[in-house]
C-alpha cells in the first residue's frame, strides 16, 4: 500500500492532561484535520478498540456531521503495548480522503484475524444509502480500500469479530453483524476479502447494537438490544445458520438529562474459557429509577444468563448517573480470576437539567466481576455545549471500548474542552499508563444489593436506531424501556 498514507506520530500532537483522582495522565491520540463544510470541526466520537500481541488498534468517527456519520473513519494504533501511537484516516472510504465515494462514514468496529494476519475495521459508508464495509491492514497502520460486506442500504450498528482460537473448527472465520433493524450476519473465511450472503436469526429478530464474540470451540454468541431489553443468539456451525434469540435480560433505564445522545447499548467481551460478560446501563437498583448504574450479566453458552448484578461504582444512594460503558476482559484470564476493566461516562448529579457536567471514569475487577474497585475519574468535567450536535442529541459516543494488551488495560475515549476560534475541541484520548488499581485499593461488592420492586424506567425508545431512521411502530413494545 502507498507509503504516502497520511500518518502522524502522536508524539507531535500529544496533549498531556493530569486527570484528577485517578492519578493517570491522558494522551491525545488523534485530531480532526478535515475542513469539509458539512462537518462540525474539530470533533471525534465513538471509539472501538481491539488488541493482539503488543498491538492495539482504535477506530472512530472524525469530524461529526449532524445528519449522520463523520467525514471519515480515523484510527490510532500502538504497536508497542500502548507506549506510543500513530494515527491516520481510512483511505478510499469517503470523498474527504484519498478517493472515496461516500459522503460520510460511521460506526467503526475493530477486529484482528490471526489466521490470515489481517487487522479489520468495519464501518458504515453513508451515501444515498447506508452500507457495511471492511478495511484491511497487515500492521494496523497502512490500510487498503474498503471492501463491501453488504450493499442492501439502511444498515446500522455494525460490529465485527474473528475466530482466533487455532484449535477451533472455524479458525479464521470473521463475523460481521448489522441491523436494518432486522438482524443480519455475514461470514468471511479469507481474511475479509469476500463475505457471504447476509443471514438473519432463525426467528427473524430485530435489534440494534449487537456485539458478536467467539468461544474457544467456535461457537459465536451475539448479545444485542431487542425483545424486552436484551436478547442473544448463537451459531455453532461457523455462521452457516443462526439460532433463535433468547432473552438475556429486561432493561429498566433512566434517560440522561441535558439532551445527551445516550442510546443504552450493551458492551460485551469474553474471557479465555469462553464466558461472555455483558454490561449495560440500568436503573433497577435505584429508588424511583433516579439514575443508571452499570450492571453485569454473564453466560457460558449464550443461552442462559445470570441475573443482572450492579457494578458498585458508587453507593446505590448516590446522585451519580452512569452510562455508555466500554468493557474490557483480559483474554488470557478466566473465571474467578478473570481481569476486567470498564470505562464509562457519567454525570456526578443525575438531575442536572441544562447544567449537566460530563465525566469519564473507570473501575477494575480481578476476580471475574465479583468485586470492583471504586469509580475513579479519568477526565472532566465537560460541558455538554462543547459536544457536536446530532438530530438525536449531543454526541460524545454511542459506545466505548477497553482492551487488554499484554495484560494491561487501555481505554480509548473522547474528551472535550471549550471550543476555540469557532471550532470544537473534542478528540480521542487514552492514558499513558494502563488502567490499573493499586493492590491495596478497596474492593467493593454488590452481592447484597437487590432491585427495587416494580422498578420502572423513564426512557422509552421511539426509534430502532440513533439516527431516527427506523421508527418503532406504536403497537410494538419490544424496545420500550
Amino acid at each position: 500500500m502507498a507509503c504516502s498514507l497520511f500518518l502522524m506520530a502522536v508524539l507531535s500532537l500529544a496533549l498531556f492532561v493530569p486527570a484528577a483522582q485517578a492519578q493517570l495522565t491522558l494522551l491525545k491520540i488523534s485530531v480532526d484535520t478535515f475542513t469539509n463544510p458539512s462537518s462540525q470541526h474539530k470533533s471525534e466520537v465513538e471509539p472501538d478498540t481491539f488488541a493482539w500481541g503488543s498491538t492495539i488498534v482504535s477506530a472512530f468517527q472524525v469530524a461529526r456531521i449532524s445528519t449522520g456519520g463523520g467525514a471519515d473513519i480515523g484510527f490510532a494504533t500502538s504497536t508497542d503495548g500502548g507506549m506510543t501511537w500513530t494515527r491516520g484516516y481510512l483511505p478510499g472510504l469517503t470523498v474527504n480522503y484519498r478517493g472515496g465515494s461516500f459522503s460520510a462514514a460511521s460506526d467503526a468496529s475493530v477486529a484482528f484475524d490471526a489466521k490470515h494476519g489481517q487487522w479489520l475495521i468495519s464501518a458504515l459508508p453513508i451515501g444515498n444509502a447506508v452500507d457495511v464495509s471492511v478495511s484491511r491492514s497487515t500492521d494496523g497502520i497502512h490500510w487498503g480500500r474498503p471492501i463491501p460486506v453488504d450493499r442492501g442500504g439502511g444498515d446500522d450498528k455494525n460490529w465485527i469479530v474473528c475466530d482466533n482460537t487455532s484449535t477451533s473448527p472455524f479458525y479464521g472465520n470473521c463475523y460481521t453483524e448489522w441491523d436494518t433493524p432486522t438482524i443480519f450476519m455475514s461470514t468471511s473465511s479469507d481474511g475479509g476479502l469476500t463475505w457471504g450472503t447476509a443471514k438473519g436469526t432463525a426467528d427473524h429478530a430485530a435489534g440494534s447494537g449487537g456485539q458478536p464474540l467467539v468461544q474457544p470451540d467456535g461457537t459465536v454468541v451475539v448479545p444485542i438490544t431487542g425483545g424486552n431489553g436484551l436478547i442473544a443468539f448463537t451459531s455453532t456451525d461457523g455462521g452457516a445458520t443462526w439460532s433463535k434469540t433468547v432473552n438475556l435480560s429486561n432493561v429498566t433505564e433512566h434517560g440522561e438529562q441535558g439532551g445527551l445522545r445516550s442510546p443504552g447499548l450493551p458492551s460485551a467481551e469474553i474471557d479465555a474459557s469462553g464466558k461472555v460478560y455483558v454490561v449495560w446501563p440500568d436503573c433497577r437498583f435505584r429508588t424511583g429509577c433516579s439514575s443508571n448504574d452499570l450492571v453485569l450479566s454473564t453466560s457460558t453458552d449464550g443461552k442462559t444468563w445470570t441475573a443482572p448484578a450492579r457494578i458498585p461504582i458508587d453507593p446505590v444512594n448516590s446522585t451519580v448517573d452512569h452510562f455508555i460503558p466500554g468493557l474490557g476482559v483480559d483474554p488470557n484470564t478466566s473465571g474467578a480470576t478473570a481481569h476486567l476493566a470498564l470505562t464509562y461516562y457519567y454525570y456526578p448529579v443525575s438531575k442536572c437539567g441544562n447544567t449537566c457536567q460530563l465525566d469519564v471514569g473507570f473501575v477494575t475487577s480481578d476476580d471475574g466481576g465479583n468485586t470492583w474497585t471504586a469509580g475513579q475519574q479519568l477526565a472532566g468535567p465537560m460541558q455538554l455545549s462543547w459536544l457536536p450536535n446530532t438530530f438525536s442529541g449531543l454526541m460524545v459516543a454511542d459506545y466505548l471500548s477497553t482492551s487488554f494488551v499484554n495484560g494491561n488495560p487501555f481505554g480509548v475515549f473522547m474528551v472535550a474542552s471549550a471550543p476555540s476560534g469557532g471550532l470544537l475541541n473534542q478528540a480521542a484520548f487514552t492514558t499513558t499508563t494502563p488502567l490499573l488499581a493499586s493492590a491495596d485499593a478497596p474492593r467493593l461488592s454488590s452481592r447484597d444489593d437487590r432491585p427495587v420492586p416494580n422498578a420502572k424506567g423513564d426512557h422509552v425508545r421511539k426509534y430502532y436506531d440513533d439516527e431516527w431512521r427506523f421508527p418503532i411502530p406504536p403497537s410494538s413494545k419490544h424496545l420500550k424501556k
